[in-house]
């Protein structure tokens, strides 16, 4: 069983940075990939950004250039830096976690934490 707790949403204008961090925790043998995705009402949830333990990074087309994904590996924790954020960035975001642990590789997921980018 894992469990991944995000922190560091909030409220930001338009241009404007945020940091959110992600840390997976739990009866863990390695964790195979962290990665963001986010809903906004009335949406799917999309990918964002995604990590693999082969350092392997994929990121939504919308926040090519604007995001960046990295994973600190002895703390199974995954960060996104997001700068130069727009109104369109604004959704609930969620942590990714393809965990490998005594049951086998599931996915699991963090509670989300709310980013909100007014214009």
């Amino acid at each position: 069983q894992a469990h991944l707790v995000e922190s560091g949403g909030g409220l930001v204008q338009a241009g404007e940075s945020l940091r959110l961090s992600c840390a997976a925790s739990g009866s863990i043998d390695s964790i195979d990939a962290m990665g963001w995705y986010r809903q906004s009402p009335g949406k799917q949830r999309e990918l964002v950004a995604l990590i693999t333990s082969q350092d392997i990074i994929h990121y939504a087309d919308s926040v090519k250039g604007r995001f960046t994904i990295s994973r600190a590996n002895a703390k199974n924790t995954v960060y996104l830096q997001m700068n130069s954020l727009k109104p369109e960035d604004t959704a609930v975001y969620y942590c990714y976690g393809a965990v490998v642990t005594t049951r086998g590789e599931n996915a699991y997921w963090g509670q989300g934490t709310q980013v909100t980018v007014s214009s």
